[in-house]
């Protein structure tokens, strides 16, 4: 099939996530490699979101896919009753990497399914019910997840499952108080998250769960103090502390896990995304020492048909390898403190940044109307006039695809690219908050 084939076949026979059917327009993908992937009619397009900040290591990575083709040629698939080598090496070195506290995997397909597993295991492990997470978190969009998720995206699933709890997250930019200090905010968020605590019963709630570092919604980098500080109330109250690392997870923010950032041993930790780089589907629940010696004596009530692919443990070990020897790390760090130095620059020029936020190479520019009022460029969960929509056509006429959410533009490139593949491409982004200026505000 060529480009206008695939495109037409696609709109008349697929149906497309988070989109209305009638103005889709896929781009038809002949090739890719590295950060870039190119159309049937030769066009080169740079991956500044990493897909959909999975393909951590971007397209083309031989190590993977040789991997890939050695698990086939050894056998497809096993259920998850049976042993797989892939399985079981990648299980423990995912745990290997976790803090000395976590004991076993349980593997998923998909991050979604990693949060509602995880969900499922503190209300088993706990024999409690409530589970809260924050409002501008998303953790997916199946039933269980999206009643998880805070966002509008759970609106089509309400009225949705008792016991789900929102509390709000540390948005120090919207915060209608100036904090003298990062900590003087968090003791604010606590004190409210504790007090909402004792408002539902804390012999109820099972687990609190969070997005280490909120990421479509705006990479809300907690305030020093904050995540200790969870950590220090569910301790306080016997309960369950979930980090959400499926899009923070595996080196995105500088650390193997953001949570690494913060001098915390969460109970349990979802992943996915970066576990494989998207070449198969994988995801994962990681949970404490404590949790895995309850389930030798208590049914784990938990299952998937395809739950450690071997095909995606495959994947994940060369992934999970890459990482180390390549030293992603190194580069994620390196190449990230140009990321930061460059979106303040934008910050300080262009009248429609209000903010930008980022660590490693996961960052946000959040626009405004005015500086002064902060008020958002578009309003939350509504853009009637489709102004994202259009800056995102911006972008993509000079071949930076990325997403936008509400007010902001993700900027979440593949942790290979370098300092000169992100130079010419932020001066893109550049140009484009200069029409943004001119026209939208």
């Amino acid at each position: 099939m060529l480009g206008e084939e695939i495109r037409g076949t696609l709109k008349e026979y697929n149906l497309q996530s988070w989109s209305k059917q009638k103005n889709i327009n896929p781009i038809p993908v002949e090739k890719a490699d590295g950060i870039y992937f190119w159309d049937y009619e030769g066009t080169r397009y740079s991956d500044m979101s990493s897909q959909l900040v999975n393909m951590n290591l971007g397209f083309g990575n031989q190590s993977i896919s040789q991997a890939i083709k050695d698990q086939v040629d050894q056998f497809c698939f096993v259920g998850p009753s049976y042993g797989a080598e892939s399985r079981a090496v990648l299980a423990k070195k995912i745990i290997d990497l976790m803090p000395d506290t976590m004991g076993k995997v349980f593997f998923t397909n998909a991050g979604a399914e990693s949060n509602e597993n995880a969900v499922k295991i503190a209300r088993m492990f706990t024999g409690k019910n409530k589970i809260f997470s924050r409002y501008r978190s998303y953790h997916g969009s199946s039933f269980g997840a999206g009643n998880l998720t805070g966002e509008p995206r759970r609106y089509t699933l309400e009225p949705g499952v008792p016991g789900f709890v929102k509390f709000f997250d540390p948005y120090v930019y919207r915060e209608a108080i100036d904090f003298e200090s990062e900590e003087a905010a968090s003791s604010y968020y606590l004190t409210k998250l504790e007090e909402q605590i004792q408002y539902e019963g804390p012999n109820s709630i099972a687990a609190i769960v969070m997005e280490t570092i909120t990421g479509s919604n705006g990479i809300l980098i907690p305030p020093r103090g904050y995540m200790p500080g969870v950590r220090a109330l569910c301790d306080k109250y016997g309960i369950l502390m979930i980090c959400d690392e499926v899009m923070t997870g595996w080196c995105r923010t500088g650390k193997m896990f953001a949570f690494e950032h913060f001098d915390i041993k969460p109970d349990i930790v979802t992943f996915a995304k970066g576990v494989t780089c998207g070449y198969v589907p994988l995801g994962g629940v990681a949970v404490s020492k404590e949790i895995a010696a309850y389930f030798d004596d208590n049914l784990l009530s938990c299952g998937l048909t395809y739950s450690g692919h071997p095909l995606s443990c495959a994947a994940g070990i060369a992934c999970v390898n890459y990482y180390e020897e390549a030293d992603i790390l190194g580069n994620v760090n390196k190449v990230g403190q140009v990321l930061g130095e460059k979106l303040e620059e934008m910050k300080k020029t262009h009248a429609c940044v209000g903010d930008v936020r980022y660590i490693g190479l996961f960052s946000a520019v959040e626009l405004v109307k005015s500086k002064e009022t902060k008020e958002a460029l578009v309003p939350y969960g509504k853009d009637p006039e489709g102004i994202m929509g259009k800056i995102a056509g911006l972008l993509k006429e000079r071949k930076f695809m990325t997403y936008t959410h509400e007010n902001m533009i993700l900027v979440a490139p593949p942790l290979i690219i370098t300092k000169e593949q992100l130079e010419e491409e932020l001066a893109k982004m550049d140009e484009v908050l200069t029409i943004v200026d001119r026209e939208f505000l």
